[in-house]
């Protein structure tokens, strides 16, 4: 019903995700048949967006798989600190990647986005025990407003100065987190 109703989205869609460092091609297909099979068979979707978030690296191959697969973009957080670096000088975090150009021109390209900081939450905002989200103004450990200011100055000094627009994806969470519901 989620996923009908248009709640619930798989992104990427393999098997698992690929290491796009150390890959086979063959393998890497094979990955996204297992996975988009199962997902055509259970809930009758095929995935749009491509979702690299901690692969070693990136590769042509994947961005041409991904654009022959019928997904509209990708997302992934790893890049040389120096190629991050200038992407963000020319505010280039998004750009549409045409791999193997000098063969296909812009029959094979897709819309790839790198995330800010990596694939966790901004600065400040790691959930945990010690400095949770406090939206109860009656509690001692109230923070709510504070939390937003830093929110958006976070927006406004490091994300949209990064990029052309202003519609970007944001990453909420990290590894082993969200452990305490609370």
């Amino acid at each position: 019903m989620l996923v009908k109703e248009g709640r619930l989205e798989f992104a990427n869609g393999g098997w698992s995700s690929t290491d796009e460092a150390s890959a086979n091609y063959e393998d890497m297909i094979n990955n996204m048949i297992i996975g988009h099979k199962f997902l055509q068979s259970e809930f009758g979707i095929t995935p749009k967006i491509g979702w690299n978030l901690d692969s070693f690296g990136h590769s042509s191959s994947n961005a041409r798989l991904f654009a022959d697969m019928g997904f509209e973009a990708q997302f992934f957080a790893r890049m040389d600190r120096n190629d991050k670096a200038q992407r963000e000088r020319d505010h280039a975090m998004e750009y549409i990647w045409r791999p193997f150009s000098k063969h296909f021109g812009t029959q094979k390209q897709i819309l790839t986005s790198l995330f800010q900081d990596h694939y966790c939450w901004i600065p400040d905002f790691q959930v945990n025990d010690n400095d949770a989200f406090e939206s109860d103004p009656t509690l001692e450990s109230f923070n709510a407003e504070d939390k937003m200011v830093k929110f958006v100055n976070y927006i406004h000094t490091k994300m949209m100065p990064a990029r052309r627009g202003n519609i970007f994806a944001l990453p909420w969470g990290c590894d082993f987190a969200f452990y305490n519901a609370r």
